[in-house]
């Protein structure tokens, strides 16, 4: 209950964050943000709704689909915080603090991708493009980089369209400032590979099956000083994966040592169902 109470306050703050970013840096210098949250706001210029009415509405069928293909959990917390985001955005006045478009690129782009970063650190996101990917992720073994690659340079041709270039240089600033501190908070990579060494390999090898559908590589190992005989398992997982895999080592043998690294490319079996 505790961490669940946790997990609430961060999407409260990550949504806070997300909301102020548009509302107090970008949409007053008409730069926008990546993904969903870019698109609606081009949609805002185009159609009379307000940016956070149409984020919502854009989010509810990728909701049905991360809640059919990804999961409960991780679905209920991102589409919380994109309708807190949305809520966000209609209560906060939209105010400019500084007439500096590039600062307002800048600090748009990091404060978004703080709520952004946090939102993936406790296993949720800010929905849209994110849920997206992870389905993607988990059912195709090419390199997902590329839709997030034509989704914002669409983001960014049609600013410069819509506005002038200019707006579209800032747009294209504030995209690289965001994705570069999302890196920094968490992680690039979609996947992930754990390495854990554990004298309860068979209870946390049945713990990790109940809760996530990965498979398990398990390799005998030997404590070089205590000479304990032990075991690693080896898991691929994508980083949405990566909070609740804490969680479960944490609560099955805290003593565990785990080693994260980034997964560029896999080849053979990867259990994407």
């Amino acid at each position: 209950m505790r961490k669940e109470l946790g997990k609430m306050v961060i999407v409260v703050i990550g949504s806070l964050l997300l909301a102020s970013s548009l509302n107090f840096f970008l949409i007053p210098a008409d730069v926008f943000a990546s993904g969903f949250t870019g698109i609606s706001q081009l949609l805002s210029y185009i159609v009379p709704l307000s940016t956070g009415v149409l984020l919502l509405l854009l989010n509810i069928p990728v909701a049905i689909l991360g809640w059919l293909k990804v999961g409960k959990s991780f679905t209920i917390y991102s589409f919380m915080s994109v309708v807190l985001t949305a809520i966000f955005l209609e209560v906060i006045p939209v105010y400019a603090f500084s007439q500096d478009i590039m600062l307002n690129a800048v600090f748009g782009g990091v404060i978004g991708a703080a709520g952004a970063g946090l939102l993936l650190k406790w296993g949720a996101s800010s929905g849209g493009l994110d849920i997206i990917v992870l389905v993607l992720a988990r059912y195709s073994d090419r390199p997902v980089g590329s839709f997030f690659f034509i989704l914002n340079s669409i983001i960014v041709v049609a600013s410069g369209l819509l506005l002038d270039p200019e707006k579209a240089l800032f747009t294209l600033i504030s995209i690289y400032v965001t994705s570069r501190f999302i890196d920094t908070i968490h992680t690039r990579y979609v996947k992930l590979t754990a390495m854990i060494v554990t004298k309860n390999a068979d209870k946390l090898n049945k713990a990790i099956h109940e809760r996530l559908t990965r498979g398990i590589t398990r390799i005998p190992a030997k404590g070089g000083y205590t000479f304990d005989e032990k075991e690693m398992l080896v898991i691929v997982i994508t980083r949405y994966e990566l909070y609740d895999l804490k969680n479960i080592v944490e609560e099955v043998d805290p003593a565990a040592f785990t080693n994260i690294v980034e997964t560029a490319n896999i080849f053979g079996l990867f259990r994407k169902d």
